[in-house]
C-alpha cells in the first residue's frame, strides 16, 4: 500500500449558460456549505467556473478505512437532501470517487 492515500471524492455539476459568478452562488457555494456537515471531513476545495462547478471533499487520512464507504454515502446523501435548491437546468451533481493508483 502506498503510505498515503487520498480519500477523495469529487462533486461535479453542470449548468449550462450560467456565469462562473452565478455557478459560484447558487451551486457551489450550497454543495461547500452543506458537506461542512459530514463526518470525517478534512477540507474542501472548489473552483467554479462558466456553466460548472467542482467541489473536492477531502476525508481526514485517519478515517478508518471501514468508514469511508459511509462518508461517501453521506456526501451523497447530504447533496441529495439540497437538489431541490439548486437552479432549473442543473445537471448532476455527479459523484466520483474512483481514485485508484
Amino acid at each position: 500500500d502506498p503510505p498515503f492515500t487520498f480519500k477523495l471524492m469529487v462533486v461535479h455539476t453542470f449548468w449550462p449558460g450560467a456565469s462562473a459568478q452565478e455557478v459560484e452562488r447558487q451551486v457551489t457555494d450550497k454543495i461547500e456549505k452543506k458537506l461542512q456537515e459530514t463526518p470525517y471531513i478534512d477540507r474542501l476545495s472548489s473552483y467554479s467556473r462558466a456553466g460548472e462547478s467542482t467541489v473536492l471533499f477531502f476525508a481526514k487520512d485517519s478515517t478508518p478505512p471501514a468508514q469511508v464507504p459511509d462518508v461517501y454515502y453521506q456526501v451523497r446523501k447530504k447533496v441529495g437532501d439540497i437538489r431541490h435548491t439548486l437552479p432549473a437546468g442543473v445537471q448532476g451533481p455527479f459523484f466520483n470517487d474512483e481514485f485508484g493508483d
